[in-house]
């Protein structure tokens, strides 16, 4: 059993699944900084922030006529906070993961082939040549002539 799990963690993908966690999670305190320092300011010169929330986007009047603030800043930094998290991760982990199982594969001298599926038309030609074949072949084993028949006559 403990065999067993020690194959489970030594797996690349659960390493780089934790590695990719803990990295991620340092980063995005790294972008929410970025995101509030720089990004929420600048929403906020277009747009006064809520003196009640704090929150920076544009006020509308409701139904009842109190203001009603849309929280433009915390979307926007929402979006970009994962856009960049994201970006870095697929930089940092997931290009050179893939390049070093293309070397790992390139040593074992295995060669991925994608198996290229036939198109619609290829398809479509492989029924016609078939359905065309069938009926040659249903066509074709008719009872033999006997010697009483003539021969047609041209």
């Amino acid at each position: 059993m403990i065999t067993g799990f020690r194959d489970f963690i030594m797996r690349g993908n659960v390493i780089d699944l934790a590695v990719a966690v803990v990295i991620g999670g340092a980063f995005t305190a790294i972008v929410n900084a970025i995101v509030s320092s720089i990004i929420n300011p600048l929403v906020s010169l277009v747009y006064q922030p809520d003196p009640d929330t704090g929150a920076v986007g544009p006020t509308l009047i409701g139904v009842h006529g109190d203001p009603v603030t849309f929280p433009l800043g915390t979307l926007i930094s929402a979006i970009i906070s994962f856009f960049a998290v994201a970006l870095v991760v697929y930089l940092v982990f997931v290009v050179p993961m893939n390049k070093w199982k293309e070397r790992q594969a390139a040593k074992a001298g295995v060669v991925e082939e994608a198996a290229k599926l036939p198109t619609e038309q290829e398809l479509l030609i492989q029924i016609r040549d078939l359905l065309e074949r069938n009926r040659a072949e249903s066509a074709a084993p008719e009872a033999p002539a006997t010697r009483n028949q003539q021969p047609p006559v041209q």
